[in-house]
């Protein structure tokens, strides 16, 4: 009903008292990046389309003006421009033009989001939701339990960020192993596979695996951070081999392990070495080294597209900034070299070979993997203070997260490679 009345207002206000549209300009005249993604869900829940304008004014949103977006934009300190129709045509024709590497995307449906999290995790401890819940878009939260029942397919995006689905808790023991957090972990987890009919909580997350890679292959879109992107495709690639200490699921590993994998199981990597000493911060040779990096000279560097042809990375790499500070995480980077040759590289460091955000195509959907914890907090440590994006309105290593986050609601005709 509500949508109802609104419509009909939207409809009589747009036709007779306004014919304009509201721009909101992502280059860097924005004065809050990240709440303008909030705003472009938000009219879409009215089932208003939003006109994504790929490398115009940095990635602009446009749509047709009604007092109640004007207002929404005002109250949440998003900078825009009221401009006439003709205005907005004119606008339209530059970016139709083949000589421009701009394009129109049409955003016209409100994605489904569910975030993968422990129900004991703390909302600082993902920075996606950090920028969900700060752009003000809803979101589901879900954990094995869900995963296992068969929830996935109501979505149509899904997040995974510090989750080890090798099943041996982000190889943590060494450090963290008498920590009360550490040891209630072990305990909420080996109590969720028992009552999940699971012997051991390897056993389980690579059920979840599975189930993940089913509603990717599906259509779903997943978008993975930290230690998700690595420990993903670890788990994947030991489908049908044991690879963890005996610790973790009270055998001793499999040893021949390394030359079982199957990396044809796997999204985004191949041809890696698997990390068996259990007192090693490492599941594999995916991630970078850690130790020596200097944030003062740590960056990647955003490649760009072509907006007509390649309009999914074009979106994924929307930005008021094209060199993105980097920042570390459980895993921080992947190593170029493992990097599947059908993966497609977003963003890198060319001088250490290393890449930090990709994208891939597997079966229906599509999976990005960004690497890092916290795009705002270089070095996340474990209790560190959440981070206040208050302060990083404007965070152009956020704003790659929240691309992701409106890829889904793009009209399917628009999502070609």
């Amino acid at each position: 009903m509500r949508k109802i009345v609104f419509s009909l207002a939207f409809l009589f206000i747009s036709n007779v008292l306004f014919s304009a549209q509201i721009l909101i300009p992502m280059d860097k005249t924005q004065q809050n990046h990240l709440k303008a993604y909030g705003i472009a869900y938000h009219v879409l829940t009215y089932d208003i389309e939003v006109s994504w304008l790929l490398n115009y004014k940095g990635g602009s949103f446009m749509f047709s003006y009604h007092p109640e977006f004007e207002e929404e934009c005002l109250v949440r300190g998003v900078s825009f421009d009221i401009i006439s129709d003709g205005q907005a045509s004119n606008i339209l024709k530059k970016i139709s033009s083949p000589d421009v590497n701009k394009e129109e995307i049409r955003l016209h449906q409100v994605p489904r989001i569910a975030v993968y999290t422990p129900p004991n995790s703390l909302p600082w401890d993902d920075a996606v939701t950090l920028a969900l819940t700060y752009a003000e878009i809803p979101y589901d939260e879900i954990y094995d339990r869900e995963v296992i029942a068969g929830v996935l397919p109501m979505y149509d995006w899904l997040h995974l960020h510090h989750e080890d689905f090798t099943g041996q808790y982000g190889k943590f023991y060494a450090a963290y192993r008498n920590a009360d957090w550490y040891q209630e972990d072990v305990r909420l987890n080996e109590r969720m596979a028992r009552e999940l009919g699971f012997s051991t909580v390897p056993d389980l997350k690579l059920a979840v695996a599975l189930k993940i890679k089913e509603f990717v292959i599906g259509g779903g879109y997943m978008f993975a951070m930290c230690s998700a992107p690595e420990s993903i495709d670890v788990a994947l690639a030991a489908k049908n081999v044991d690879i963890v200490h005996e610790v973790f699921n009270g055998k001793p590993m499999d040893p021949n392990a390394q030359e079982k994998l199957d990396f044809s199981y796997t999204f985004a990597f191949r041809d890696f070495e698997i990390e068996t000493n259990l007192y090693e911060y490492s599941i594999s040779s995916i991630d970078v080294p850690k130790r020596g990096r200097n944030e003062e000279v740590d960056f990647f560097t955003l490649f760009e597209f072509s907006a007509k042809w390649d309009p999914i990375p074009t979106m994924l790499t929307q930005n008021h900034e094209t060199v993105i500070k980097g920042f570390m995480g459980q895993t921080t980077a992947f190593k170029k070299q493992y990097v599947k040759p059908t993966v497609t590289i977003l963003g890198e460091n060319r001088a250490k070979k290393e890449t930090r955000y990709i994208h891939g195509i597997k079966g229906k959907g599509t999976f990005t993997f960004y690497g890092g914890h916290d795009p705002e907090d270089y070095r996340h440590f474990v209790g560190d203070p959440p981070t206040d994006l208050d302060l990083y309105p404007n965070s152009p290593g956020y704003r790659l997260i929240l691309n992701n986050v409106l890829f889904p609601a793009a009209k399917p005709e628009k999502q070609k490679t």
